[in-house]
């Protein structure tokens, strides 16, 4: 049986006294009122950070284990292993079996789950405030204590192989990821989460259990949690969880720091084309953004609000309410640690094609010239707070706001302070934002039933 943290004992001084366990950090990093919205965040000796939020009128709690990992941290020949191995943690450990885990979260009407992104993998369940320590000891037993059996890695080859056939099938959700690959080329960022059917055939237990081994550490790891919950009893029951597996002395050299590494994207004007027999294309244009750490975002998200955010926005007016050429029309941006994307995504008839894309390249450019108008300013703004606000109304959002900003910012803002940070974006700011990132040469992705002609003038149209 392969363990992926080692078991340590307890250190004793020369007389052979038990030697006092390293102290805890705990800082409260957010203060709400009549103890609602308290966020404190505490640090173990072995580097791994607990951030909660006290929520007392609610009565379930949503935590979730975030690491540092994602499928930009893969080499091509690795390519889906993170995807891979969030399966196969639900596999079993060394305490339950697959039965064991689904079992333990359906007799009391919770839920777990997790997903991969790019940058990072979260395993996460919501239950009952009264069935937390049930959750928590389950997770952690997960994330410390998986054995990969390698009946389960067979098992589960079947299944991930279908998850990527559904995505095959499915034209709306596969022409983000051509997009990504058409913007970011062959890289780690550019290739599909899921990986490929060559890659995911390609890989082998041993290889996937180096990867959970390399990464799987306490200082790649965040614990978040938010609901009805005491903070010091969370990570009380997440430290035994974690010193029951020996995982807190379990550390590598070199703990996760910044991204880095996409020093710049694929040519502008990069058109990729995917025909298939559909009643609908499938398009997605789009630029280079601006990376998570960026003070821009904030400006190009009100942007990408006013552009194609909502039903009164100008590709929604333009595309679908005056002309009717698509169903479904939208922007959006997308931040990583080095670098971002903006696009727009379309769905429509393959013979209309040029005249949608004529249409989204004509808002570009008008925005990119003259920005926005103040009452689309204003409309934005309240577009984005009020759907932040909206948003956060339950403890799995919450605790997805955690975790997230532990890992990708290692801070936390509160709600008022996102307010006015959007709140204080100015016309200049928008147009300043737009001017940079949309007149840069943009690129192309499409999947439909496009003929070679239809493509020439994509092509041409770009140029």
């Amino acid at each position: 049986m392969t363990r992926s943290f080692r078991q340590t004992a307890r250190p004793t001084s020369p007389e052979g006294r038990a030697v006092p366990r390293p102290r805890a950090v705990t800082k409260t990093l957010l203060q709400g009122e009549n103890g609602a919205g308290v966020v404190r965040k505490t640090v173990l000796p072995g580097g791994l950070r607990i951030v909660t939020e006290t929520v007392p009128t609610v009565r379930s709690v949503s935590f979730g284990i975030w690491t540092h990992v994602g499928s930009r941290d893969e080499t091509p020949a690795l390519s889906g292993t993170t995807h891979y191995l969030e399966h196969l943690l639900f596999k079993g450990t060394r305490r339950r079996s697959a039965l064991d885990i689904s079992t333990a979260f359906d007799a009391v009407g919770g839920e777990v789950n997790a997903f991969t992104g790019k940058e990072y993998t979260c395993y996460h369940a919501r239950v009952l405030h009264t069935d937390l320590p049930l959750a928590i000891d389950v997770v952690c037993d997960m994330l410390t204590g998986s054995v990969i059996p390698p009946e389960e890695v067979e098992a589960e080859r079947g299944v991930i192989l279908e998850e990527i056939a559904m995505t095959e099938d499915d034209p709306g959700d596969l022409v983000h990821d051509l997009f990504a690959q058409t913007l970011l080329g062959d890289t780690p960022l550019g290739r599909p989460v899921l990986g490929t059917v060559d890659s995911v055939n390609a890989l082998t237990r041993e290889r996937i259990m180096r990867f959970y081994r390399r990464h799987y550490d306490p200082t790649r790891l965040v614990v978040a949690a938010a609901g009805r919950l005491d903070h010091a009893t969370v990570v009380r029951q997440v430290r035994a969880a974690f010193d029951r597996a020996g995982a807190l002395s379990r550390t590598e050299d070199r703990p996760a720091g910044p991204r880095g590494g996409q020093r710049r994207l694929r040519a502008a004007r990069h058109v990729e084309l995917l025909g298939r027999k559909t009643e609908q294309a499938h398009l997605m244009l789009g630029v280079p953004g601006v990376s998570r750490r960026d003070e821009r975002r904030w400006a190009l998200g009100v942007l990408s609000a006013a552009l194609g955010g909502g039903m009164s926005s100008r590709l929604f007016q333009e595309v679908r309410e005056k002309r009717g050429l698509a169903y479904s029309v939208y922007s959006y941006t997308s931040g990583f640690a080095d670098c971002g994307l903006f696009g727009i995504y379309a769905g429509c008839r393959p013979g209309q094609i040029h005249d949608v894309l004529a249409l989204c390249r004509e808002q570009l450019a008008l925005v990119a010239e003259h920005g926005l108008s103040d009452e689309e300013l204003r409309r934005a703004i309240g577009q984005l707070a009020g759907s932040t606000v909206l948003g956060l109304e339950d403890t799995g959002a919450l605790m997805h706001r955690l975790g997230k900003s532990e890992i990708c910012w290692g801070k936390q803002l509160s709600v008022d302070e996102m307010l006015d940070r959007m709140a204080a974006v100015t016309p200049d700011e928008v147009r300043q934002v737009a001017g940079q990132v949309l007149r840069q040469p943009p690129s192309l992705a499409v999947i439909g039933d496009v003929n070679d002609r239809q493509a020439d003038r994509m092509a041409a149209a770009l140029a």
